[in-house]
């Protein structure tokens, strides 16, 4: 019976969070027409800069840049990021392996999968578009 009053009463504070806990509203991801990517080209040159379109996620807008020597990555940007840390740690990450890939055909970083998803659909949208 002595124990009953403390175990009682740490059961009832730890339920208090729960009780009080509201998760954040956040907009479904809605499936629609993607706005198309944006390409420039340099006078002259064989680079062309593509700009993904912009990929609503959950936690928060994602979209990346590549710039093409031809048909090859040289480089790729992140225009639009979700402001979190596990985002900010996966995007080299993210832009290594799609240099070494040279396509969008690359793995989820562990612990940032909703913007790796994100980050996997502005890409590949960009380099659909390098034809065009």
């Amino acid at each position: 019976m002595k124990r009953a009053l403390p175990v009682l009463a740490l059961t009832v504070a730890g339920l208090i969070p729960l009780w009080r806990y509201a998760p954040a509203d956040v907009a479904p991801r809605t499936a629609g027409p993607a706005p198309a990517p944006t390409v420039s080209a340099v006078p002259g040159s064989t680079t062309r800069v593509v700009a993904g379109p912009t990929v609503d996620t959950e936690k928060g807008p994602v979209q990346v840049e590549v710039t093409l020597d031809g048909d090859r990555v040289t480089t790729v940007r992140m225009l639009r990021q979700p402001d979190h840390p596990q985002t900010t740690a996966a995007v080299p990450t993210l832009i290594e392996a799609t240099l070494e890939a040279q396509s969008a055909d690359i793995d989820t970083v562990s612990g940032a999968t909703v913007t790796s998803d994100g980050y996997r659909d502005s890409l590949q949208a960009a380099l659909d578009a390098r034809g065009s």
